[in-house]
Order: C-alpha cells, then sequence, then structure tokens
C-alpha cells in the first residue's frame, strides 16, 4: 500500500514538474511581457530602428511606448510579437520603456540612449578587469575599477558556459544591467578587461551612452560563435555545416584534431545558447578577442572571420555592423605568424572591421598578456575614428604600400605612417625583419635608414642601439648580411615575434611577408 502510493507521489509530482515546464513557456493569459534583454537599465541603440519583442496572448494587441514614440503589434498564434520604434536620438536621461496589452502592463526604467557593442571570445576577451589570479586578471583593473564613476555606462553578462545545439530563445542568464561603478566592476565576476577599457576610452572621448554585452569562454574556437546563417555564406566552409551537432556530444572529428573536439568547439552551439536570445537587438557592433584556438588553421581563418561577421549581421539585422577585433600577441608558437596574417587579410577585405595590433604588449611566458588597457585603447581608437567624429585619429598600425628591391636592400613604403620609429626593449638594434636569397635560407635583417648609435659597454664590447625615428618618415630600408640578391622578406614571422617598428600614433607593425 505504502510503496503503491509512493509510485503515485512520484508520478504526480513529475507530471507536476512537466506541467510547470510548459506552463512557464507559454504567455498568461492576458499577461504582456517583454523579452528579457529589455530590464532596468539598458541601453537601446540610437540611430537606428530598435526591435521590441516579447510575448502576450495570441490576437491581443500590443503597445510599446518610450520617449513619446508609440508602436503597435499583435501577437500571433504563439504568443509573439514583435514591433520597431523609430530611430531615437542620443539621450542620457532615465526613462520608461512600456508595453501594454489589454490591462496588463511591463515597465522597464532607467532606459538610456546610445550605443550598444557585444564583447565576445576565448579566454583573452573573458581576460577579467578584476580578481584574485594575479595571471588571470588585468595589471592595473582593481586600482582603476576602484576610481570609475561612468553611470551612463552599463554592461551585463551571458556567459552561463553552456551550450545549445539549436537556437535559444530565452537569455542565458538573468538579464541585470550594471553601471560603471567600483561597487560593480570590484565585484565578482568581472567584466572583461578589454571590454572595460575600449567602453571607459570610448565614453570618456565622446560622451555617448553605452551598453556592453559579455559573452565568451576560455579555449573556444571560432566556429562555435558564428550562427550557420554565417557559414552558409562562405561555400569552403559547407563541411562544418555537415557536421552533426548534439548537445550530449563530446568526442574528436577525425577530420582535424583542432576543430570540434569537445562539446562546447561544435558550430554554432555557443552563438545558439548565449547570443541568439538577443536577435535581433539593435546593436552597434562586436568586439571579438579570439584565434588561439584556430591558430594552428591559418588557412581558412579567414574565411571563418567573413562568415561570423556575416552571420552576426544578418542575425542582428544589421548590415553595417562594426566588427573591432584584436590579433592574436605573440607567444611560444612558430606559427603565430600565420594566423596573425590570416586576421589581417579579413581586415583588408571587410571595410567595416579594424584590427588592433598589439605584438609589442605580448608576454612569451604567458598567453594571457596582463596588459588589456593598451589592447583596449587601440579599439577605442578605430570606434573614435570611425563612429564618433573624431576624423583626426590615426586608428591604424602601419602597413605595406609598395616595396622593390635595390641592390642588397628591400625598400619598403607604408600607409598609415607619416614618420616611424624603432623602440626595442633591451635598446638593441634586432628588427623584426628577415630576408632570403635564392636559397631559401632567411637570415636577420637589419633596418638600414634607421638613427643608431654606438654605445661602449664594459669590456670593451661595442653594442649598436637605435635611437630615434627613420630617416625617410615612411620608408624603410632593410638589408641582411650574407644575403647579396635578396628574393623573400617576413617581418615578425621568428622568435621573438615582438613588434618594434611604430607609426607616429605609437601603433606597432604586425606580421607580413613577401615573396
Amino acid at each position: 500500500m505504502t510503496s503503491r502510493f509512493a509510485g503515485v507521489a512520484s508520478v504526480s509530482l513529475a507530471a507536476v514538474s512537466i506541467l510547470a515546464a510548459v506552463t512557464a513557456a507559454l504567455p498568461l493569459a492576458g499577461a504582456v511581457r517583454l523579452a528579457d534583454p529589455f530590464a532596468d537599465g539598458m541601453v537601446l541603440q540610437r540611430e537606428s530602428p530598435v526591435p521590441v519583442w516579447g510575448t502576450a496572448a495570441p490576437g491581443e494587441k500590443v503597445t510599446v511606448t518610450f520617449a513619446g514614440e508609440r508602436v503597435e503589434a499583435v501577437a500571433s498564434a504563439d504568443g509573439k510579437w514583435m514591433c520597431r520604434l523609430p530611430p531615437l536620438k542620443m539621450s542620457k536621461e532615465s526613462r520608461e520603456l512600456v508595453a501594454t496589452a489589454g490591462d496588463s502592463r511591463q515597465a522597464v526604467g532607467d532606459v538610456l540612449v546610445g550605443d550598444v557593442w557585444f564583447v565576445s571570445g576565448q579566454s583573452n576577451c573573458e581576460f577579467p578587469l578584476c580578481g584574485d589570479n594575479p595571471h588571470f586578471s588585468d595589471r592595473n583593473g582593481a586600482a582603476i575599477a576602484s576610481i570609475t564613476h561612468m553611470p551612463l555606462v552599463r554592461y551585463c553578462y551571458q556567459s552561463d558556459y553552456k551550450i545549445s545545439s539549436v537556437p535559444k530563445t530565452c537569455a542565458a542568464l538573468p538579464v541585470k544591467w550594471r553601471r560603471f561603478e567600483p561597487k560593480n566592476l570590484l565585484a565578482a565576476p568581472s567584466f572583461s578587461a578589454v571590454g572595460f577599457y575600449f567602453a571607459m576610452n570610448v565614453h570618456q572621448a565622446s560622451g555617448v551612452p553605452l551598453g556592453l554585452v559579455g559573452a565568451y569562454w576560455g579555449g573556444t574556437g571560432i566556429d562555435p560563435w558564428t550562427p550557420r546563417e554565417g557559414t552558409a555564406t562562405r561555400p569552403d566552409l559547407k563541411d562544418i555545416l555537415d557536421f552533426p551537432v548534439s548537445d550530449d556530444w563530446d568526442g574528436v572529428n577525425p577530420k582535424s584534431i583542432f576543430r570540434f573536439n569537445r562539446k562546447h568547439d561544435q558550430p554554432a552551439v555557443l552563438f545558439n545558447e548565449m547570443i541568439n536570445p538577443w536577435c535581433p537587438f539593435a546593436m552597434k557592433g562586436l568586439v571579438w578577442y579570439q584565434g588561439c584556438t584556430n591558430s594552428r588553421e591559418p588557412e581558412r581563418y579567414c574565411s571563418k572571420m567573413h562568415a561570423l561577421y556575416n552571420g552576426w549581421s544578418l542575425k542582428f539585422e544589421n548590415p553595417d555592423m562594426r566588427l573591432y577585433f584584436v590579433q592574436l600577441a605573440p607567444w611560444g608558437f612558430e606559427g603565430i605568424a600565420k594566423i596573425q596574417e590570416a586576421q589581417a587579410q579579413f581586415e583588408r577585405e571587410q571595410p567595416k572591421s579594424g584590427m588592433a595590433v598589439i605584438n609589442d604588449v605580448g608576454n612569451l611566458a604567458d598567453i594571457h598578456p596582463n596588459e588589456k588597457g593598451t589592447v583596449g585603447l587601440r579599439l577605442a581608437r578605430m570606434a573614435l575614428k570611425r563612429d564618433y567624429g573624431f576624423d583626426d585619429i590615426e586608428d591604424r598600425s602601419p602597413t605595406l604600400k609598395s616595396w622593390r628591391i635595390e641592390g642588397d636592400s628591400f625598400v619598403l613604403d607604408f600607409d598609415h605612417a607619416k614618420r616611424l620609429y624603432v623602440y626595442t626593449r633591451n635598446y638593441s638594434a634586432d628588427a623584426p625583419f628577415e630576408i632570403a636569397g635564392a636559397d631559401g635560407v632567411f637570415r636577420p635583417a637589419k633596418i638600414v635608414n634607421a638613427i643608431c648609435e654606438k654605445i661602449n659597454m664594459a669590456g670593451g664590447k661595442v653594442r649598436t642601439e637605435y635611437r630615434g625615428r627613420i630617416d625617410g618618415c615612411s620608408r624603410l630600408v632593410v638589408k641582411a648580411d650574407g644575403v647579396l640578391q635578396p628574393v623573400k622578406l617576413r617581418c615578425c614571422h621568428a622568435h621573438p615575434w615582438l613588434g618594434t617598428v611604430y607609426n607616429e600614433a605609437n601603433l606597432p607593425l604586425g606580421a607580413f611577408h613577401i615573396d
């Protein structure tokens, strides 16, 4: 008798649980609900139509009001509705966004109008502003956080470290918009250091309210962050679309040990889980810091970057979306220059993107350099020039414009370089260049037209040190001892892969090669 009732109780509880889950997924009769991203303290995207969506009783008319604007929608048979506010002007005023349906009403308070940026990638993007781990927190983060009071900059987390084989509609985590204030920034979990410094610099210079959405996961590749719609735009990536995806899958793809070897490396599974619930939220762009996990397949990384951009811009209905990303810093890997060049190729091919070169702030002993302030500043400079009217900023590193061979030297001319200079941490005359002749053997090269000085050292030794700028401003003349007829040149392809040549904006020259 007891066991029979115990079984009935067990079944009843299970049935109740199932019923509760089903009921929670359905809109309450007469109740209107805004989608998860719409929460107190949020920032709406300026100067762009603003999709607003949610649920209500099927057939119910929903009215959304904000800043004197009024728009309407009718909930479909499944209870979903969407309307679009017209383009809004920037506003620092705290206002209410209200949705009503019949007698039901939901209001979201303290809403600003400015720019919304997503911040995503792997561990160097996840790398926090503050924390207890000295190898995984910004070197100046706690000090900066303790004096930061920017109530017009808001941020929220969406990293729940889960995957989904299908696109989700509910936010990965409860959306809580926080202000850039010490009590928030110093508390765990801390926000992305790169995202923080990007926003801090943009807001200080422009005064525009900002909203940041952080979604990142250390060790992840680019494929799980790319929606299938983006991958489908690249014929050379068709094999990725054919890959079977499962929430329970855990194995190794025999075609490549560097792709799909863990659950969270499967195609689109992180976009489905953390990003899709926000689509098509009006946004300005994406700050992206990723590439280490894909560094051993540089031949397809440029195409994968295109797939990422195409997919996000399609899903967010934003054909003008910005994508500002970070080129990998040097770290203990002989092929680092190849993935860096793949990243640079994408920047050349996608005019709405920008790449921050950071080969001067890497740490050869640590894959997570802790100087994120420089990284965020370089990302911010691109946004300020291209999106906030700071036309006089030089936001790009030197890029090779033309080259020729004169005798035993390469003569290199650069764009984005009114004047060049060399700075090495040990003041040596080491340069990031190598030159090869017909034998294909690369030899260390020196910059002939750099201003150098002979330094007398102890024991009668003499050391040559670079001093000051390059003669000829935006031109480098490079030669290697023992190579009388140069054929090939490469930059930052050899240990320690560090950038030592800068333009007048203190932006370093990145990896490239000439065959």
